[in-house]
């Protein structure tokens, strides 16, 4: 027990959450979204409402529902707060800000956002639910900052759905691209540190949010499909690495993997291009497989090869990202189905997850890992955290009032359905 100190998990917990309680009106939806969290940090099979109350001693989810649905308070602020805590506990001027979505297949049609969509969680089209995130990955760790949900235009032109979801008049339809746009101007509006954006072929392809960038002077590696096509070189991207001699590719680590260095031969070429700074097409080649994958690339300053082979690897922390907040936080488990309570349940766990990462960091920082051991990792940290400082506070009656609570609500799910059948015959 002397390389780690619960207590001081605690303290940060308890500062984390003074840094939000001014978003709230009154103390009750502050304390149960408190609770949420330490739920979401728990080592809870599933975690939704029902769970954790039950977790934490309630008698009904209630409280937890009110305060995700009705209470009165300022998520937009909660989340200018994450992505402020993250940003300052990781500051660093050569950090990258990572786009990406991730989708949640879900049942039904009433669920805000939901339609049969291409999601990456499947690999196929499926009836689901995508929201565009951004990730903030620098040297000591990385955390989601910020997300968008995104509404297709099905939802966006439908005004009795879009009321019955809760969905603000003011929200209108964005393309993926742009929602990442906006997410990228409002960090660095608001002074995160960064020098480069990365992200996949959805927000390569795109000339607004690459212009946005150039505009802003952050750096881009953004990936592009073989068939992109470079207007000042007249041709598409794989025909255009096809003609560089073979003596230009460099054999690089992207990083370090599981089972060792991320090792790619990778070709950079110059393009001669109308805009101001340096622009590039980075070719990434799998020496085993002979794949290629295609970047489009450009900085203020010149830069090396080196460097952005760096920011493309980064590129993975927010699949990282995904599969922690998914894994560890119940990111994906919120059955909830309006606007406000998906966005408040995605941006406390959004916070857990920030906790986790910033504590893990600073575990790191306290004392050298010994050579037998692997550094400490997110899911270490939750795991630790569950057994030595979360207290279990269900009582005999609590779990008694949940056993009645459960078999009211099938009872009447059940007469809810015999009565909708019998309408029907």
């Amino acid at each position: 027990m002397d390389s780690i100190d619960p207590g001081r998990w605690l303290d940060e917990f308890g500062a984390l959450m003074d840094r939000i309680r001014p978003r709230f009106v009154r103390y009750e939806p502050a304390r149960h979204a408190a609770g949420l969290m330490l739920g979401m940090l728990s080592n809870l099979e599933r975690k939704n409402c029902w769970t954790i109350a039950e977790e934490r001693g309630d008698v009904t989810p209630h409280g937890l529902q009110h305060m995700l649905s009705r209470a009165c308070w300022d998520e937009g602020g909660v989340a200018a707060d994450v992505r402020d805590y993250v940003t300052t506990a990781f500051a660093d001027p050569d950090a990258v800000l990572v786009v990406d979505e991730t989708g949640d297949l879900k049942k039904g049609t009433a669920t805000v956002g939901v339609q049969r969509q291409y999601t990456g969680t499947a690999g196929r089209i499926e009836n689901s639910q995508v929201a565009v995130y951004l990730t903030y990955a620098a040297a000591r760790g990385h955390a989601l900052i910020d997300t968008a949900l995104y509404l297709p235009k099905s939802w966006a032109d439908d005004a009795p759905r879009r009321r019955r979801a809760g969905v603000p008049d003011d929200v209108e339809f964005a393309t993926k691209p742009a929602l990442a746009q906006q997410m990228i101007t409002d960090a660095l509006q608001a002074g995160a540190a960064a020098a480069w954006v990365a992200g996949d072929e959805v927000y390569g392809a795109d000339s607004a949010l690459r212009s946005a960038c150039r505009d802003q002077g952050i750096g881009y590696v953004l990936a592009v499909v073989r068939n992109h096509h470079v207007g000042t070189a007249g041709c598409r991207v794989d025909a255009l690495a096809a003609a560089q001699p073979t003596f230009g590719w460099q054999r690089i680590s992207a990083g370090a993997g599981s089972k060792g260095p991320r090792l790619y031969s990778w070709l950079l070429i110059d393009i001669d291009s109308a805009v101001p700074g340096h622009e590039w097409i980075m070719v990434r080649r799998n020496d085993s497989t002979q794949e290629l994958a295609y970047y489009r690339c450009w900085s203020a300053q010149p830069v090396a090869l080196q460097t952005l082979v760096r920011v493309a690897g980064r590129r993975w922390t927010i699949e990282e990202s995904f599969q922690a907040a998914k894994g560890q936080a119940g990111l994906d488990e919120h059955q909830v189905r309006t606007w406000t309570s998906w966005r408040r349940w995605v941006i406390l766990a959004m916070l857990a997850m920030a906790f986790l990462a910033v504590t893990c960091a600073n575990e790191r920082d306290q004392k050298p890992t010994p050579s037998a051991l692997i550094p400490f990792t997110l899911n270490e940290i939750r795991r630790l955290f569950d057994k030595l400082v979360l207290s279990r506070i269900a009582t005999a009656d609590s779990i008694w009032a949940w056993s009645l609570w459960r078999r009211k609500h099938q009872a009447t799910a059940r007469a809810c359905h015999y009565h909708r059948r019998s309408q029907h015959q």
